[in-house]
């Protein structure tokens, strides 16, 4: 079974994109991180504009990373399908969205993660990626 990696909007350029905050990892090291650090599990990475894809990867599995990128603000559907996810799943962000604009400060998805990692630029994934397969109990 494959654990996916789903990456919204504007994550096809990390590395590239405002390096200054997203940091100077792309996507594929990104990638690369994750599968190491979940050693005899596959790892699907999904990266999408739009949520439909998005929604359609979040089915039954170990578990989950997610960085939605722009649907954190009002990604209901992508919520909806995550709310409803039967494994522990965590959500990342690349940045510390706390400490950017005001519109950043809450996420739709944050209520039924497992967790939430901010702000540690791609090692946020590295951190997450052996969490989700665990029942983390909090």
């Amino acid at each position: 079974m494959a654990e996916p990696l789903l990456n919204g909007p504007n994550l096809a350029r990390p590395g590239r994109r405002r390096p200054e905050i997203y940091g100077a990892t792309t996507l594929a090291g990104i990638e690369e991180m994750a599968v190491k650090a979940v050693p005899g599990h596959t790892v699907r990475a999904v990266r999408d504009a739009c949520e439909g894809p998005l929604v359609r990867a979040a089915g039954d599995r170990a578990g989950a990373i997610v960085d939605p990128g722009a649907p954190m603000v009002a990604g209901w559907s992508l919520r909806d399908a995550l709310e409803s996810f039967p494994a522990p799943w965590i959500e990342v962000h690349l940045s510390n969205v706390g400490a950017r604009e005001d519109f950043r400060h809450h996420s739709a998805l944050s209520p039924p993660a497992s967790g939430v990692i901010a702000g540690l630029g791609a090692a946020g994934y590295r951190v997450a990626a052996p969490a989700p397969p665990a029942k983390i109990e909090g």
